[in-house]
């Protein structure tokens, strides 16, 4: 049996699918995972590729969760993207990264979409940069 906050994580992932599938974005992949990382949704909006960080948490929690993205888990985000582009070969596509923010409180889900929410960060480990996924 999963724990309490990873059901309501699934639940948080599956309800942004479906937000995003009504926003008429085509979704790729789910939970796209590499030895560098994981994004959680991988989508097309038109001809953008964009690459989406889902965030759930109970409405009593002490921080949203566009708080709770930290440049850590932007840079593990960006070093999939970058696998998952060289996978492609899709370097040329144009691409961006958004955020779904989800709140569970006691009426259910309120979902927050925020396109473009960061970029690619100038580094990612070591000094490499985020287009070098070796």
């Amino acid at each position: 049996m999963a724990a309490g906050h990873l059901k309501c994580g699934h639940a948080g992932e599956d309800a942004a699918v479906l937000f995003l599938k009504e926003l008429n974005y085509q979704i790729l992949e789910r939970n796209f995972r590499c030895k560098s990382g994981e994004v959680d949704v991988i989508c097309l909006d038109g001809e953008v590729l964009v690459f989406v960080e889902v965030r759930t948490r109970a409405a009593r929690s002490l921080s949203t969760p566009a708080q709770s993205v930290n440049q850590a888990k932007i840079a593990k985000v960006a070093r999939a993207a970058s696998f998952f582009l060289s996978r492609h070969d899709w370097w040329e596509k144009p691409c961006r990264f958004d955020l779904v923010a989800v709140v569970h409180n006691a009426q259910g889900l309120r979902l927050e979409h925020i396109p473009d929410a960061f970029s690619f960060p100038p580094t990612v480990g070591r000094g490499r940069n985020p287009w070098q996924p070796w």
